[in-house]
């Protein structure tokens, strides 16, 4: 793999790691010691919901943009990502991270 993919896939993990410390904020202030704070106002509750959308959707999006990039099948890692939330983000990422620092005589081809 070349030194550019390698590093156009760190760059789409990185993002994917970034949306989901978003994502976690958000689920975090829907926890007991802020969810009194955050559920009294109807504006604020919308928002934070819509903000835990759009960083749970850019995650998998990003993600998956990772692993086509590191030559992996993008439903499986995705597919990991949203069913075991949030140990199977940081599962995937972890490993998708590992995958994208070995040699590329390890890497399976694309299309194989």
């Amino acid at each position: 793999m070349s030194e550019v993919r390698t590093a156009a896939a760190q760059r789409a993990l990185t993002a994917a790691t970034l949306s989901l410390v978003v994502a976690l904020a958000c689920i975090a202030a829907f926890l007991p010691p802020m969810a009194e704070q955050t559920i009294a106002s109807v504006p604020r509750t919308v928002l934070i919901g819509l903000a835990l959308g759009s960083a749970l959707l850019l995650h998998w999006v990003f993600l998956g943009i990772g692993a086509r990039r590191l030559g992996r099948s993008v439903g499986g890692w995705v597919g990991l990502s949203a069913l075991l939330l949030p140990i199977g983000s940081v599962t995937a990422l972890v490993l998708l991270g590992f995958f994208s620092d070995e040699s590329p005589a390890a890497a399976p081809m694309p299309g194989r």
